[in-house]
């Protein structure tokens, strides 16, 4: 079961539609409203705590997509993802963090629905939150 679809936090729009893609906002590891986890991987936080806030973010990103095109069924293809990790300058388990973004994805789409990905880690996110998760959408709607 998804969680309600996420609220911006800012001036921004959660996604928008060009022809047949689904362009996602960055998707913060946001529950009823609160960040669930602050802190950068390596430092305040450890790789599994990454991986369970990027679970979080991954479902938010499932439900904006979902509000927008009405049906997950509209996805025809997972067409990129990109994955923002706060990390502290030793931290080098980035890949295995996002997998649990790859997971989820291929687990609900199938594996030819499967995307690009990107993993960049950074100095900080917004809010403070360890990850940051930017999803494209091929849809059908």
């Amino acid at each position: 079961m998804l969680p309600s679809a996420p609220h911006p936090l800012g001036a921004y729009v959660e996604a928008v539609q060009s022809g047949n893609l689904l362009f996602l906002s960055g998707m913060l590891p946001v529950k009823e409203g609160k960040l669930q986890y602050v802190g950068r991987l390596g430092k305040e936080l450890d790789a599994e705590a990454g991986r369970s806030a990027l679970r979080i973010a991954t479902l938010n990103a499932l439900s904006a997509a979902k509000a927008h095109v009405g049906s997950l069924d509209h996805v025809t293809k997972v067409v990129s993802v990109k994955v923002y990790l706060a990390t502290d300058g030793d931290f080098y388990n980035q890949p295995i963090v996002a997998d649990a973004a790859s997971k989820i994805l291929r687990d609900v789409f199938g594996e030819d629905k499967m995307s690009v990905r990107a993993v960049l880690g950074v100095a900080s996110l917004p809010l403070g939150a360890p990850v940051m998760l930017e999803v494209t959408f091929e849809v059908n709607n």
